[in-house]
């Protein structure tokens, strides 16, 4: 977003992005563990992380690697057993009803992927010209993406492709069916200045409807 501050650090109303999805994760699931995964060179601005929630947090902060395949495969490394939740950093909107529909998903099917139906119209290049797509056909694919540990560790034991966009596609890969649920239309992932300026809209009116 033109910033040399990495995008899940930037404030939003005070505190890093990365702050509040971390916080909702531990409200929902107190003995949860948080691992980190970070490239190197950031690894000095989880203390900003740490100054947010006054020092009283575990974090396991982890190297990320040349791709999300090899970050996601780092932090892994870190996780034992149980149902491990992938999240964006920078999607900072999500809820204990999201996360609790996907770790309940998780636990019957292997795995959970929040998707929301897509309302714009979308258009796709055939090489000729912009034809129009059944939209109802179509998912918007959100995190957390929620795994057995024990699945997603399996699905990483496969080499790299670039056709792994996340970690549900290299579950398709392996011939593992993916089982969406609902996801959430306030849960966006913070991309442009844009984003930003509707993330603190949305945040003042979240903080005003819990006066």
């Amino acid at each position: 977003m033109g910033s040399a501050v990495p995008k899940q650090f930037l404030p939003l109303l005070d505190k890093p992005l990365i702050y509040y999805p971390i916080q909702i994760f531990l409200d929902t699931f107190p003995d949860g563990k948080i691992v980190l995964v970070l490239p190197k060179a950031h690894f000095s601005y989880a203390n900003i992380l740490l100054q947010a929630f006054n020092g009283n947090i575990e974090l396991t902060i982890v190297a990320g690697g040349e791709t999300r395949f090899h970050s996601v495969s780092n932090g892994l490394k870190e996780i034992e057993d149980g149902i491990v939740f992938i999240h964006d950093g920078v999607r900072p909107f999500i809820d204990k009803k999201l996360l609790t529909d996907c770790f309940g998903a998780a636990l019957e099917h292997g795995n959970a992927i929040p998707a929301t139906a897509v309302t714009d119209s979308i258009r796709q290049w055939d090489g000729t010209a912009f034809k129009a797509i059944d939209r109802s056909h179509l998912r918007s694919m959100q995190t957390p993406q929620t795994f057995d540990v024990k699945l997603i560790k399996k699905a990483f034991e496969q080499e790299y492709n670039d056709v792994f966009t996340d970690e549900a596609t290299m579950l398709e890969h392996m011939g593992v069916p993916i089982n969406l649920i609902e996801g959430s239309r306030s849960n966006i992932k913070i991309t442009t200045p844009e984003d930003m300026i509707m993330a603190e809209a949305l945040m003042q009116l979240q903080n005003n409807s819990t006066i």
